[in-house]
């Protein structure tokens, strides 16, 4: 007998370790922990209205990347993934239409997630990066926001999925536009399966590790740091024409309050006794804050981090202008 996605996914977990791949929130805003299991048993799916076919699920997403990095990286020990969902969207059984919510029993009520991202980690692949342990880790991100629901099956279906590095000492997540696909759209999970395996495969681990490197050989001053906020707080404003010609940010005022604030206090990222920051510091104050992005742009703003960070090491390698360092 054939056997089912998930039956398979279940017994080649069974040869890792039980060990989910992250213990703390990747990602916090709005989010809340979840397993596949509980996913896909107890979750319905959305269907295309025109002919009522269901879309890709959430666990089918999270079970083909399981697979496909099972195929790639065979031989190391696979976490399981770590799972976040936000924006729920609940219903009842027609049943119980009439029935106060108090009085709703569990099997009565019914409930999807509009949002999803999950991360799977392969600790054997391994690098430090300026005293930080990095390990090898791959995820994806699922909005249905962003599909048709109103079309029929075989409309594309979007997903974004990424292969980065995940640091040990804060579960931020370093990830750059060589390991993320933003705008991935399918029609079923085949296609699903090829382009993250085709993504896997084309992953320069060695050369973003070395990038990562590169970043704590350069520091700014608490002068700079200065400047570069109040650029940042400037952006959002500036006239489009000025923004095309100066690197994107896309985080927000409250997040560019986290990264001062973390400037000065967190343990593990704040400056030295002199006021300075090394470049890999200041990213990781970045992707900390991204933390409190929702689901639906979290990944570009992971992406947009490290942009932005490395261009800045660039200007300070080759001692040019930057907009942002004045």
């Amino acid at each position: 007998m054939e056997q089912s996605l998930s039956t398979t996914i279940i017994e080649a977990n069974t040869q890792h370790e039980q060990i989910e791949s992250t213990s703390q929130p990747f990602i916090e805003a709005n989010t809340i922990d979840a397993s596949v299991n509980e996913i896909r048993e107890n979750h319905i799916i959305p269907v295309f209205v025109k002919d009522n076919e269901t879309l890709i699920s959430h666990s089918d997403f999270i079970e083909t990347t399981m697979e496909t990095v099972e195929e790639v990286f065979a031989g190391e020990k696979i976490l399981l993934p770590s799972v976040r969902l936000s924006h729920p969207v609940k219903g009842r059984i027609p049943e119980a239409k009439g029935k106060p919510v108090h009085q709703l029993e569990e099997w009565e009520k019914t409930i999807y997630y509009e949002r999803m991202a999950f991360i799977i980690e392969i600790p054997g692949i391994s690098d430090k990066v300026n005293g930080n342990d990095l390990t090898l880790t791959i995820g994806g991100v699922k909005s249905y926001s962003l599909d048709n629901l109103y079309n029929k099956k075989g409309a594309d279906e979007h997903f974004k999925v990424f292969v980065g590095f995940k640091n040990r000492v804060c579960t931020n997540l370093c990830v750059w536009t060589d390991g993320a696909l933003l705008d991935l759209k399918v029609k079923n999970i085949g296609q699903l399966k090829g382009s993250i395996k085709t993504m896997l495969l084309q992953y320069n681990l060695s050369y973003h590790i070395h990038h990562l490197k590169e970043l704590g050989e350069y520091a700014i001053t608490e002068q700079q740091f200065a400047q570069i906020v109040g650029r940042c707080r400037m952006y959002p404003l500036l006239p489009t024409a000025v923004k095309n010609e100066i690197p994107q940010l896309l985080f927000n005022d409250t997040q560019m309050n986290t990264i001062v604030r973390d400037y000065y206090k967190d343990n593990s990222f704040c400056k030295d006794t002199n006021g300075n920051l090394n470049l890999w510091r200041l990213y990781n104050l970045f992707t900390g804050a991204n933390k409190s992005t929702y689901i639906d742009q979290f990944l570009e703003r992971g992406v947009n981090a490290f942009s932005f960070i490395y261009s800045l090491k660039s200007a300070l390698q080759a001692k040019d202008y930057h907009w942002y360092l004045g």
